[in-house]
């Protein structure tokens, strides 16, 4: 299932939070792309006595890719390194999310010929998820 909201692509994981997040670290390592953070929402939650459905972001990027975006728009510096947010649902289901890189694109007023610096989430997203 893929599902868009206003750039918001989510997409459904056949496999456990765990497993789409080691898959997309792997495709990452593989791409030589590098992970700058990983963010485990549900674990701080824990730490704080609260209770939330496992909720993970991988945070990444390519000084390569990001900085040409940067430098045509510097306000895309608040929606770089890339993110996808992988997180279980009450019933159990796993769903990847990105920011497609059309919507960064248009939020910064980027045109389309910059799509190739940062069109790998999609990739990524897609390889974790199958």
């Amino acid at each position: 299932m893929v599902e868009t909201t206003v750039g918001l692509v989510t997409l459904q994981s056949a496999h456990s939070v765990d497993e789409t997040v080691a898959k997309i670290r792997a495709l990452l390592a593989a791409k030589q792309i590098r992970e700058f953070a990983l963010i485990d929402h549900s674990g701080e939650a824990a730490k704080a006595g609260l209770a939330m459905p496992k909720t993970q972001v991988v945070i990444f990027g390519n000084p390569k890719g990001g900085t040409p975006l940067m430098l045509a728009a510097p306000s895309m510096a608040i929606d770089l390194p890339l993110k996808l947010l992988v997180r279980e649902d009450a019933a159990g289901q796993v769903w990847v999310s990105y920011w497609s890189a059309q919507a960064l694109l248009a939020r910064h007023g980027l045109a389309d010929s910059f799509a190739a610096n940062i069109g790998v989430i999609e990739a990524i997203a897609r390889q974790a998820a199958e």
